[in-house]
């Protein structure tokens, strides 16, 4: 999994700049290359290293949240599905969406310094992984006050409010998107999974389990692929517009 966040990292660095609106490169938002021109453009400023800008935070963060992520599916999975019988496809959704919601919890602060490190484009005094860390802790947001005209944000002394709290901002406009995409892609995983294994397909798709005659007969690697690829396409599509929201909110 490293190595595949490894491939699209660049592409991930450019998608958080658009998501948050980065005043720098809104103006490729618009455009079919806009993507091709953003990344051109990092790499003739900042060279190769530009485009990998808040992936240490990346590394960082996926190997807990995978592991977490399915360790959490299997046990709640037990719970919520106890024996075949019980096998829906509300509980595939809810045991997904339950295992994601924990895992993001975990690792929720190493997401939010990602996103910071990958929006900055400032050339000279750039921040560090442990200077974002600090600035994080420390902000303070400003206080909201109320006019007759409009909700305006004043120039008084804000509410004092720093810490670990700040590590979550984001998080409600997280969980309700986690909901949607953990359940989606386990639910849409398992259902392509089951169709992967039709009597029809099942020749071409599957191979017999040499641990188990008597379990289900295990997928082929490409066809475990294109049930991943399938369920993440569909899950991302889902809440994509919670995403959005929350890169602005972090």
């Amino acid at each position: 999994m490293n190595q595949a966040k490894t491939i699209v990292g660049p592409l991930d660095r450019v998608k958080i700049l658009f998501q948050a609106s980065n005043p720098q490169f809104a103006k490729y938002t618009g455009s079919w290359f806009g993507v091709v021109t953003a990344m051109r453009d990092i790499n003739r400023q900042s060279g190769v290293s530009g485009l990998f800008r808040g992936h240490s935070a990346t590394l960082l963060r996926i190997f807990p949240y995978a592991a977490i992520k399915f360790l959490a599916y299997e046990q709640i999975r037990a719970i919520l599905i106890p024996s075949k019988q019980h096998e829906t496809r509300l509980r595939r959704f809810f045991s997904g969406a339950f295992a994601g919601v924990t895992s993001v919890f975990v690792t929720y602060p190493l997401e939010v310094v990602r996103v910071r490190l990958a929006f900055e484009t400032k050339e000279v005094g750039r921040s560090s992984l442990r200077s974002i860390c600090t600035q994080i802790y420390h902000e303070q947001p400003p206080r909201i006050v109320h006019s007759s005209s409009a909700v305006a944000i004043a120039a008084v002394p804000p509410v004092p409010r720093s810490g670990l709290i700040n590590f979550y901002r984001g998080f409600s406009s997280t969980l309700a998107g986690m909901l949607p995409y953990a359940g989606m892609s386990f639910l849409t995983h398992d259902t392509a999974g089951d169709w992967l294994r039709l009597p029809a397909l099942a020749p071409y798709t599957t191979t017999a389990n040499p641990k188990n005659a008597d379990a289900p007969p295990i997928l082929r690697y490409w066809a475990e692929l294109l049930a991943g690829g399938f369920a993440g396409l569909v899950s991302q599509t889902a809440s994509y517009p919670f995403e959005v929201i929350r890169r602005r909110m972090q």
